[in-house]
């Protein structure tokens, strides 16, 4: 029987939604829209206005949401949402059979095995190990984390809040800015500093310490702005950037390497590391330009350095990857379904 299920990929500045059918691959939807978080009340009625004005019936969901799911919910204040999910609840709202609710970054990772050569960016090719562990760092709004271990047939995708650990920093500017968020934030975590939140708390470490000047123009767009992060990527982007932005990208991408080597670390990725989120595919000719620096911040690691080297780091490049791990996350669970009820 076909069936038509919906897929959600729930960040807190934009939702990409997509409507597929269980007898077409992943690269066929019957419907795609990308609506703005936060002009929903409540996540139910974006859902309800997207299917209105798709004319789509679905009976089954896969939620991609940015935040911790715990016991079937997501709190507001858990996330960088404006709402709370609860799954049973929207289940019965929007009339499905099955609802599943998965953290946004656990779909990005269970979508690396399914990606092409070309959905990736090499930063830094490494000798990979077949069926290593692979690792996935996001800096969208917020740093997300996980990573895939092999088992048997395939990969398993395991979750992590390793983002809201602990910053901190042995290098001077680092940890001049690990204690300005402490000071000013209360606790310094690795997503305080390591996303696109983090990038204006950079800049206003770096201003506010003297280490360069704003220039009069960024200092009058940055003022008027609600979103300063895209203002200080654009200044970056810009043919000539002042060098408080040079700077700030020069410490942003120092502390991505360095967090990503973190992970590379804890979880022995042989198979590579991913960098996902929204962030990195913006900054590209921050990151090529700044490549040294990523590799040296990500590798520099005493006796543990040579096999840092071995590691494959690429910048994941495909845009609706969210949307793809949570098609593959729907496979893979209504199979599950089907064998339980064969038994």
């Amino acid at each position: 029987m076909v069936k038509r299920f919906l897929v959600a990929d729930v960040g807190a500045t934009k939702t990409d939604l997509a409507v597929y059918s269980s007898d077409l691959g992943p690269s066929e939807t019957l419907a795609s829209a990308t609506k703005t978080t936060a002009q929903y009340a409540t996540f139910d009625s974006l859902i309800a206005a997207f299917l209105q004005s798709t004319g789509q019936d679905v009976d089954s969901a896969v939620f991609a949401v940015a935040g911790p799911v715990i016991d079937g919910c997501v709190t507001k204040t858990s996330s960088h949402l404006p709402w709370t999910l609860d799954r049973l609840q929207l289940q019965q709202v929007l009339k499905l059979d099955s609802l599943h609710l998965i953290n946004d970054v656990e779909a990005t990772a269970t979508a690396i095995p399914h990606l092409a050569p070309n959905h990736l960016h090499t930063l830094h090719a490494g000798t990979p190990e077949k069926q290593g562990t692979l690792a996935v760092i996001a800096p969208g709004t917020g740093l997300g984390e996980a990573f895939l271990l092999w088992e048997r047939e395939g990969y398993r995708t395991c979750i992590s809040e390793g983002g809201h650990a602990g910053f901190s920093s042995s290098r001077p500017i680092e940890a001049e800015l690990a204690h300005y968020v402490q000071e000013t934030e209360g606790y310094a975590s690795a997503e305080s500093v390591c996303s696109g939140m983090g990038l204006p708390t950079i800049y206003k470490c770096l201003k506010e310490g003297g280490h360069a000047e704003e220039p009069a123009r960024l200092r009058e767009q940055l003022a008027t702005a609600k979103d300063h992060t895209t203002v200080l990527v654009q200044a970056a982007l810009s043919p000539a950037p002042c060098e408080l932005i040079d700077l700030t990208f020069t410490v942003f991408t120092s502390i991505l390497g360095s967090q990503a080597g973190n992970l590379a670390l804890t979880v022995v990725a042989t198979g590579g590391v991913f960098l996902a989120g929204g962030i990195p595919p913006r900054i590209f000719p921050m990151l090529n330009r700044e490549l040294s620096t990523f590799r040296r911040t990500f590798c520099n690691r005493g006796v543990m350095t040579e096999v840092m080297e071995r590691i494959p780091v690429h910048v994941v490049t495909y845009p609706h990857v969210g949307l793809l791990g949570a098609y593959w996350t729907y496979q893979a669970r209504t199979s599950q379904m089907f064998l339980q009820g064969k038994k």
